[in-house]
């Protein structure tokens, strides 16, 4: 097999890779895991301080970073600056405040002592996804690392210089050889990484399918696993906002990255008193997108990642068009090179309709009417996913009480879902488990070790 990096914007090929052979995978897994007896032993100080130096490199080197993930994965150039920014700060956060989230948790008992410690597990395996090809990574990577593992990265198969690059990066900023090793391999060599005896655990960030196979393989093994996957968000307006502003957020909401983000506005939910007005306002507002090449500064949306996913974006709103959505405005990939779709919006859905059942994965805003609150609330629950969700108002109680009733992993009120180091990221439902960044996601890949001393 071979690994395509293309360019989105214009399809054409940049670079190829030959994948792996199992052998070199096989030689790869071995040298990483007879790393760990090592890496384990390093002190915080010195995991530390080369977070530090990883958030300089990445810094020093941001707009060539920047330019990769545009040109081989077609992000609008600002959103990849900003992407990159974020792994350097995230390294930071983690370097000030990973080793107290690690302290050992003293347990008072009656005469005898007990503590939990927080030990790291080995080699851990990371198969991540091509949206955000540098913070997947690293959001994942960072505080994994920094609690004593060694890392092993799968990355999508169409952003393999991204990979590369990762690897570069750990490399240059000082971390001994192999603690972290990009793998170019396919998706058909995970599934047996993932039962090697040597892999401790995995963590994936993708689709729900994949993260159904890698679930039943990692069980399969008895391996721990985290799944970060598919969303279809709700961005539930009340009738007491400022419609103006609140459109406007809707639209950054719904087309960030091109609308290729699990925790995109995917449903926007609006209360009948306001439902015309916001519905004109926003048609209006995504049929003036700047769409085209992803280098320019003043582009809003630039091409979808690949054909397929252009192609599976179109017969989504094709078919729920011939359901009986209506569409406002778009609906139809661009007649230009590249893998570009018209920004869209869309609404009279419902159960049955692709763009209402599915995760939508491109520039596609839903627009759905609530009579009422409890039917906001009725409808932003009407899905498989549990990623995340938002809640627009000026009564910021009123939208408190409201979050509470989202089954989702991560409700935000009048601000756009995102992810913080600070803040853990993961969803419920078939949206995924277990939790990434923070003082939770920290403890995913470690053995909480029980110590008790009782003096005889």
């Amino acid at each position: 097999m071979t690994l395509k990096s293309i360019n989105p914007a214009t399809g054409e090929t940049l670079e190829t890779f030959e994948e792996w052979s199992g052998n070199q995978v096989d030689e790869q897994i071995s040298k990483t895991r007879e790393a760990f007896s090592e890496w384990r032993e390093t002190s915080f100080a010195e995991r530390e301080k080369l977070l530090m130096n990883m958030a300089k490199v990445i810094r020093n080197r941001a707009k060539k970073y920047a330019e990769l993930i545009t040109t081989e994965m077609g992000k609008p150039i600002i959103q990849a600056e900003m992407e990159v920014e974020k792994c350097a700060d995230a390294c930071e956060y983690f370097a000030k405040h990973g080793r107290r989230f690690l302290e050992d948790d003293e347990v008072e008992l009656d005469r005898d002592r007990s503590y939990i410690r927080f030990t790291p597990l080995g080699v851990i395996l990371g198969v991540m996804p091509w949206n955000f090809p540098f913070w997947q990574v690293f959001r994942w990577a960072i505080p994994t690392v920094l609690a004593g593992n060694v890392l092993l990265l799968k990355h999508s198969s169409n952003v393999p210089r991204c990979g590369f690059a990762a690897e570069e990066i750990f490399t240059d900023a000082g971390f001994p050889e192999n603690v972290f090793k990009f793998l170019p391999i396919g998706s058909k060599k995970a599934e047996k990484i993932i039962g090697d005896p040597r892999i401790a655990g995995v963590s994936l960030t993708g689709s729900t399918e994949a993260g159904s196979l890698v679930a039943k393989a990692a069980g399969a093994n008895l391996k721990k696993v985290v799944l970060e996957l598919g969303g279809s968000d709700p961005f539930i307006v009340l009738e007491d906002v400022d419609l103006k502003d609140v459109v406007e957020t809707a639209v950054k909401a719904r087309m960030v990255n091109s609308g290729q983000s699990c925790i995109a506005a995917k449903r926007i939910i609006i209360m009948e008193e306001i439902f015309d007005d916001f519905v004109e306002k926003f048609t209006e507002r995504v049929s003036k997108l700047v769409v085209g090449d992803p280098m320019d500064r003043e582009t809003e949306v630039g091409p979808l990642a690949r054909e397929d996913i252009l192609e599976l974006i179109e017969k989504q709103v094709e078919e729920s068009v011939k359901k009986g959505a209506e569409l406002l405005t778009g609906g139809k990939r661009l007649d230009r090179k590249g893998f570009f779709y018209q920004p869209t919006a869309i609404t009279n859905v419902g159960k049955g309709i692709p763009v209402y059942d599915e995760e939508t994965f491109g520039p596609v805003g839903v627009l759905i009417k609530a009579k009422n609150e409890e039917e906001a609330i009725r409808i932003a629950n009407d899905t498989t996913y549990g990623l995340g969700g938002s809640v627009w108002t000026k009564n910021v109680k009123r939208g408190e009480e409201i979050a509470k009733k989202i089954e989702a992993g991560m409700v935000f009120v009048n601000e756009i879902v995102k992810s913080d180091p600070r803040l853990p990221f993961g969803g419920v439902k078939r949206s995924g488990f277990g939790r990434e960044l923070s003082h939770y996601g920290i403890k995913e890949f470690v053995n909480i070790q029980t110590v008790y001393l009782r003096t005889p």
